[in-house]
């Protein structure tokens, strides 16, 4: 929900979902400044400097926000380091960012600056899954040689974005198994129609597929599991870094493979960001904004 009371935010780098939060957070009549994002935003609302920044109420960074030194910020010549940030800030400012590492959560900390992970939000997961899902079956519907209804799939995993493709693959009539590891996941997947398969061993169920659509950031499809895998079965990854596919053992068994990351921000970059605004405003809320 937007916010009662006018806010000034700061929206430092990123890509289309920034431009988007931009867009999103000025509509909701908040006051906007955007830097390092001139490619992606309207030249009223760009900062050429980190000027005034001491008076956001709230600043925001990427996802991911950065490389461990300069804030990602593809859509700008500009390369703002991290460390000209806080410069720039006061303490007791919030900054916000996702996938943010360790070191600068600590240095943030150190300087009494409120530093917030919104990609460890669980409704941003929930949100995201969507889009990562709709970008997933767009590229299998590039990719494949056949329709997905009436193909054989195969999801890794029953977390969030496994509940989602599931539901949508089986909407379009493909014949959808799932696995999983808790005895309660696998019970659900039955109960929702579909063929559920124990993850503990993939012995047997990675044949006879059309599509492989991996969800555990873990590497479950290694070489001897790459093996069993049909000819012409396309693997899709959706997994984090460091993935769940060994992809060049895929690419030396002949496995067409693709690591689809970052899918919400490729498929549908404004509803993700809205759904890091939506994040946004959860945090500013929890930390005593009036909403």
């Amino acid at each position: 929900m937007p916010m009662g009371e006018r806010r000034i935010f700061w929206v430092i780098g990123g890509d289309r979902r920034q431009a988007a939060l931009v867009r999103a957070l000025q509509e909701d009549g908040h006051e906007v400044h955007a830097c390092a994002l001139e490619q992606g935003v309207e030249e009223s609302l760009r900062e050429e400097s980190l000027r005034g920044i001491e008076k956001a109420h709230c600043v925001i960074l990427p996802l991911p926000a950065g490389d461990g030194v300069f804030v990602n910020a593809p859509l700008s010549a500009q390369k703002p380091a991290f460390e000209e940030v806080l410069d720039a800030m006061s303490p007791g400012q919030v900054l916000c960012g996702g996938m943010v590492s360790c070191a600068w959560k600590q240095e943030a900390e150190q300087r009494g600056i409120t530093l917030t992970d919104y990609f460890d939000r669980e409704e941003l997961a929930v949100s995201n899954a969507v889009p990562s899902s709709e970008g997933a079956i767009q590229i299998a519907m590039e990719e494949l040689p056949i329709t997905l209804h009436g193909a054989r799939i195969l999801i890794l995993g029953y977390g969030r974005l496994g509940k989602v493709l599931a539901r949508q693959l089986h909407g379009l009539g493909a014949r959808v198994t799932v696995s999983a590891r808790k005895y309660a996941d696998l019970a659900w997947i039955r109960a929702m129609g579909w063929e559920a398969v124990s993850s503990h061993d993939l012995t047997g169920i990675l044949e006879g597929r059309d599509l492989i659509l991996n969800t555990v950031p873990a590497l479950i499809l290694d070489r001897e599991a790459l093996g069993k895998v049909d000819p012409g079965c396309m693997v899709i990854d959706l997994a984090s870094k460091p993935g769940g596919v060994d992809f060049e053992a895929a690419e030396e068994l002949g496995v067409k493979t693709v690591w689809a990351l970052g899918l919400p921000g490729k498929a549908a970059p404004v509803t993700a960001g809205l759904a890091i605004r939506d994040a946004i405003y959860n945090i500013l809320s929890e930390l005593g904004e009036s909403l």
